[in-house]
């Protein structure tokens, strides 16, 4: 049977404001489809999006990762169809269900390096959740790891963004090549975010990538980061609020 879900996933360069786009998708998603099962999953080891979603994590996928392992080298005879079974429902439970949303971090691998064995898992993960949600936004790591591995495979939508720099733009590029070889995805798109103003506007060239909207410095968004505040709360007049809905009626999501 065919997933019928809406996958959203953001990917770009460090720095560049994914987090706070993901949050102000979910905002926008649960306002617009209150009957939806809406999921928002922290892909990011860097783990910014339960602060900026306002949640607190006390279950990670890497957590239940290990839990498997260690059951699998402590001598555990089950099968890994069983023991795949078993993080089915280890994985739901560590949904944090809040007010329109449901939430799941990635968690951060505690050894340095890799992350290769945590985006394989992850990629079974978004899998089975998919299934279960109407809409799910992932809130990618920076750079190109999760898409060359085919973490993100199967999401129907790749939002890109960058600032507005010639290295923000060259990474969304090179994303971008490599995803069209890489993602099954049905629409693609850039949000250019933290522009100074609109001048700068005309000096910025992303090639390939069409532009789904231009998001001015958003002086709300920078007290809610400094004061940790939860974005889904920001007024809907708001630059970064603004800028989300434009790009998000672009790709026919709202």
């Amino acid at each position: 049977m065919e997933n019928k879900s809406t996958i959203i996933a953001l990917s770009g360069k460090g720095g560049v404001g994914k987090t706070s786009i993901s949050a102000a998708i979910v905002k926008l998603l649960v306002q617009t489809y209150p009957d939806k099962r809406i999921l928002a999953i922290d892909a990011d080891p860097a783990v910014g999006l339960s602060t900026a979603l306002g949640i607190e994590v006390k279950t990670t996928i890497d957590d239940i990762r290990k839990e498997i392992v260690s059951t699998v080298e402590g001598g555990d005879t089950k099968t890994a169809i069983e023991l795949l079974g078993d993080a089915r429902y280890k994985i739901f439970d560590a949904l944090v269900e809040t007010e329109g949303f449901a939430f799941i971090a990635v968690g951060r691998p505690e050894s340095a390096g890799c992350y290769c064995k945590i985006n394989t898992y992850l990629k079974e993960v978004i899998s089975i959740l998919s299934k279960e949600f109407d809409y799910v936004v992932i809130d990618g790591e920076a750079g190109i790891e999760q898409i060359n591995r085919r973490v993100m495979e199967k999401v129907t939508h790749l939002l890109l963004i960058t600032d507005a720099s010639k290295k923000g733009t060259q990474v969304i590029s090179t994303i971008k090549s490599v995803a069209d070889e890489l993602v099954m995805y049905k629409k693609i798109g850039a949000i250019v975010n933290r522009i100074p103003d609109e001048s700068v506007i005309k000096h910025i060239n992303i090639c390939d990538v069409p532009v789904l909207s231009y998001i001015e410095n958003d002086g709300n968004l920078a007290i809610y980061d400094i004061e940790g505040k939860n974005i889904t709360t920001l007024p809907d007049d708001s630059n970064v609020v603004r800028g989300v809905r434009k790009a998000l009626s672009e790709l026919e999501i709202i």
